[in-house]
């Protein structure tokens, strides 16, 4: 496997279909992954940078401003750092959080939000006999395509996520992550520590199943993002405790702009996404997912099992490729001198 600080693997050595196979998951494919972009494309950029970005620019920064507020308000006089909120505290911080993460994803242009709940029989056949106490998962898991999809979870839900460190330091950011009960990691070291992390989520996975105090944790097994088609491999953090999951699955239809964040740097993805008038969203919220007794001696059999669902119900690919692939494929991107392909075909193979 190669790392990160390797260097990135020679085009000539590999043919074109093995490429397209390995770095499927990465590749963008809308009409800002082309080499070149069409006037008309242009003149609607153009219009909406000074239209639609400067109204939404206003609007996103006075909606963060009055919920820093609150949650600088409800947290006084309160230590964040070894207490979770409670009471009153959190039922404010939760109920404007919800609502103004709603109103956040209105202003960039997610007017509405399709929800579907399909009912599969399989599960509900495993859910019979379970307590009514258990019948709330502990942690959601679903797919991950886009930075958006953080704040999407935030006004359903408002769970916790795993955080960098460095996050909680961070102004504003820090803060609420810290009202969200985000789990903050060192997620660069790679010593046994590792294992205290993963005990860290089990355990507060259980706390979010037996108390409704605390809120579910939300974690993308995935480990990074793909162009939206394609389910990586799972990492087995989520599944280690054998607690039930609640499977999502999160979509973005388009038809210009993919909403994926792949092969864009985060500004410029964000100021495309500002200039759509409309951006479009479903999501697919599957049942609570018990696992077998055998799913839960084998977290490996367990977070391959709730994988092959969602791929399913979500009409994704299954890909073996990783974040190690990922890297090479943007490392790829920055020696050709790409900075959008649309396919592989946009390199030169000697």
């Amino acid at each position: 496997m190669r790392n990160f600080s390797s260097s990135p693997p020679k085009m000539e050595d590999q043919t074109l279909t093995e490429l397209e196979r390995k770095y499927a998951p990465f590749i963008r494919r809308d009409v800002y992954s082309r080499s070149e972009i069409s006037f008309s494309e242009i003149s609607l950029l153009a219009i909406a940078l000074f239209t639609l970005v400067p109204i939404r620019l206003t609007i996103g920064v006075w909606l963060i401003a009055v919920y820093y507020t609150v949650c600088w308000f409800c947290t006084l006089f309160w230590d964040l750092d070894r207490y979770y909120l409670v009471s009153w505290r959190r039922e404010v911080v939760v109920k404007v959080g919800r609502f103004l993460s709603r109103v956040l994803l209105f202003v960039l242009g997610f007017y509405w939000i399709n929800e579907y709940y399909p009912i599969l029989e399989e599960i509900n056949e495993e859910n019979r006999g379970y307590h009514e106490e258990l019948e709330r998962p502990g942690v959601i898991v679903s797919n991950h395509v886009s930075y958006l999809d953080v704040l999407y979870h935030m006004s359903d839900s408002f769970p916790s996520f795993v955080a960098k460190i460095s996050v909680s330091e961070l102004p504003v950011v820090g803060l609420i992550s810290k009202c969200l009960g985000c789990i903050f990691v060192q997620r660069e070291t790679r010593t046994s520590d590792l294992k205290g992390v993963s005990g860290l989520v089990t355990k507060r996975i259980k706390e979010a199943q037996l108390n409704r105090q605390y809120p579910p944790v939300m974690i993308f097994p995935e480990g990074t993002t793909t162009n939206g088609e394609y389910l990586l491999p799972f990492k087995t953090g989520a599944f280690l405790g054998g607690a039930p999951v609640l499977p999502m699955i999160t979509k973005y239809p388009y038809q210009r702009l993919s909403l994926a964040w792949e092969s864009i740097s985060g500004v410029p993805h964000a100021i495309l996404v500002l200039c759509q008038f409309i951006n479009y969203m479903d999501v697919i919220k599957l049942p609570v997912y018990y696992p077998s007794e055998e799913e839960k001696r084998d977290p490996h059999l367990y977070a391959n099992n709730v994988r092959k669902l969602i791929a399913r119900e979500g009409k994704l690919i299954l890909s073996e490729s990783g974040l190690a692939e990922k890297r090479d494929y943007l490392a790829m991107l920055r020696e050709s001198d790409c900075i959008l392909p649309c396919s592989l075909n946009d390199f030169k193979i000697e």
